[in-house]
């Protein structure tokens, strides 16, 4: 009989141990509160599951394999990883409609679509009928962590959960490929499967969606965890994840300028290779030397649209300082709408 159990009953085994254990070992910790922070991140996370073939040759349910992660924020809204629920069809990737997440006790709850950024790496649904009962509320903290604050993570990593590790925060301005956006750069363990998790400070509040992790040791087959993980911080996340609610779509300024980098004596800087728009008509030309929004440095195009994400709205006025030959000029720049 061993030999024939299911998938779906080794990830609920699995998942009912690691709550056995992470139980007992939170209540010999000496710091009661963090204890209580971790309990109610924990009845805050789901997994979002998968839903494929039963085993060859056995009746009962489907398989049930936790994909990614997302947590539980109010009245039944949970947040996840765009990645996590993309489907392909045909030659694209779309986002699915209905999901089904399960429970740290267990439950298995479906889920429809609310909205999904194709921007920023965001997914929002809402739990159907009562089941979002059982969850608890995850806040968004008011704050964003610094460089070596305590974090953790709760997540289903590699399919089975809910698992939890403890980290710090490295660089909280980092960049990927992967979004336009700014990433918090994690010191944790993280796996496949953590994406869509919500990353929490001692307080239980979320600061974070863990987003991805980069690969750095192992061999090609097993590369599937890693201490170096990133997240979308909260700042970002919040706004998002409220427009969504809301039925809409974030709206996000745009300055209109294509930037460059150009060596100016031993320093690389960044240079406009086109200027339109908002940009154009606020005096801004191709060949200046960026150099400040409203006093915040810009060094590259990546921090450029990182400032506008986060800290500016359609139609603000902002004063630009660039350096075009040898003169410094500060010019005000009224936002268009992305």
């Amino acid at each position: 009989m061993k030999g024939l159990m299911n998938r779906r009953s080794l990830v609920l085994a699995a998942a009912s141990v690691l709550y056995y254990s992470t139980t007992i070992a939170l209540a010999g910790t000496a710091d009661p509160s963090l204890a209580g922070s971790v309990d109610r991140a924990r009845r805050a996370t789901v997994g979002v599951l998968s839903i494929g073939q039963g085993a060859p040759g056995l009746p009962g349910p489907s398989q049930l394999i936790a994909r990614g992660s997302g947590f539980h924020v109010k009245d039944g809204y949970i947040v996840t990883a765009r990645h996590v629920v993309e489907r392909e069809e045909g030659a694209q990737n779309v986002v699915a409609k209905e999901i089904t997440v399960l429970t740290s006790d267990l439950e298995e709850l479906p889920a429809s679509l609310i909205g999904a950024s194709s921007y920023v790496d965001v997914a929002v649904y809402r739990i159907t009928g009562a089941g979002a009962a059982s969850l608890a509320p995850a806040a968004f903290a008011e704050k964003e962590p610094e460089p070596g604050d305590e974090v953790f993570m709760v997540g289903f990593p590699l399919g089975w959960g809910p698992a939890i590790g403890f980290g710090r925060i490295g660089n909280p301005n980092t960049f990927l490929p992967t979004v336009n956006t700014r990433l918090m750069q994690l010191d944790a363990s993280a796996c496949a499967g953590n994406s869509g998790g919500g990353l929490f400070n001692p307080r239980g509040e979320v600061v974070g969606i863990v987003h991805a992790i980069i690969h750095t040791d192992g061999t090609q087959e097993d590369r599937r965890c890693s201490q170096f993980a990133f997240a979308i911080p909260v700042t970002l996340a919040n706004r998002i994840v409220t427009a969504l609610m809301q039925g809409s779509q974030p709206v996000f300024s745009r300055l209109g300028i294509q930037l460059t980098a150009v060596k100016v004596g031993t320093k690389w800087q960044a240079s406009v290779l086109e200027a339109i728009g908002p940009a154009h008509d606020g005096g801004i030309r191709r060949g200046d030397i960026l150099l400040a929004i409203d006093d915040t440095p810009i060094t590259d195009a990546a921090q450029l649209k990182n400032y506008l994400i986060e800290r500016t709205v359609p139609g603000q006025k902002v004063a630009v300082r660039v350096l075009r030959g040898q003169t410094e000029h500060v010019l005000t720049v009224t936002l268009g709408k992305s």
